[in-house]
């Protein structure tokens, strides 16, 4: 005969007192819980086997820890028992959060006086990207950054790139200086020949419109690199 007695899922409130994240995190502020523990405080409810902290750590060891999470997609999400839509639309909101975050800057608008500057600003979202991004830093004469233009997604190469369309959104923002940013998804930033071709285009374009492209920064999981600063494509 099939169990009529209603399941119930298990909350943070159901745990023992030592165990809640929320009241630890009330207690000690955020940086004291740990990745799965945050992630519990956002999934809110376990199953009816299982609690919503073992849930949110099953979740993590899934997908290899917070790099691999924030990877993830709304399917893949949903694809594992215990996530249902609203937890992976969940997630998925609290990660952009996140990301916008960190592209913030104290003041208005972020200025930029180094490369370490455009890694601060965007090494966090785009070293985790799976394909190549091309975006343009707009940049005012303070090189304060008034706009951050995706240019292209997939294979940045010379055969690709055209050089009105990565100038385009600088000249509609009446802008006199961009930086070029860039991802490679094996997580190396040496710059590839390509790389330094397309920079070399993209620059005498710029000098043409009475634009400077003052730098083009190629991030990855182990950093990043400045071609101007190599002096690649710059000389």
């Amino acid at each position: 005969m099939e169990d009529a007695r209603p399941q119930y899922a298990t909350m943070i409130r159901d745990l023992p007192q030592g165990e809640r994240p929320r009241e630890r995190l009330r207690e000690h502020g955020p940086g004291y819980l740990s990745n799965p523990e945050l992630v519990a405080i956002l999934l809110r409810t376990g199953t009816s086997g299982e609690s919503v902290l073992n849930l949110a750590t099953r979740l993590m060891a899934t997908f290899k820890g917070l790099g691999g999470l924030a990877r993830a997609g709304y399917t893949e999400l949903c694809a594992l028992s215990g996530i249902s839509e609203a937890k992976a639309c969940q997630l998925l909101a609290a990660l952009e959060l996140g990301r916008r975050v960190v592209s913030l800057h104290p003041g208005d608008r972020a200025v930029i006086s180094s490369p370490r500057d455009v890694y601060n600003l965007l090494g966090a979202e785009m070293s985790l990207f799976e394909q190549e991004h091309l975006r343009a830093l707009l940049l005012n004469t303070k090189n304060e950054v008034v706009g951050i233009e995706e240019i292209y997604r997939g294979n940045v190469s010379s055969s690709v790139v055209r050089v009105a369309e990565v100038l385009r959104p600088a000249v509609r923002e009446n802008c006199p200086g961009i930086i070029l940013v860039h991802n490679h998804p094996s997580g190396d930033p040496t710059p590839s020949p390509e790389d330094i071709l397309v920079t070399r285009q993209i620059r005498t374009g710029a000098e043409m419109m009475d634009i400077e492209l003052l730098d083009h920064v190629v991030l990855g999981t182990r950093g990043f690199v400045s071609l101007k600063d190599k002096g690649l494509a710059f000389g």
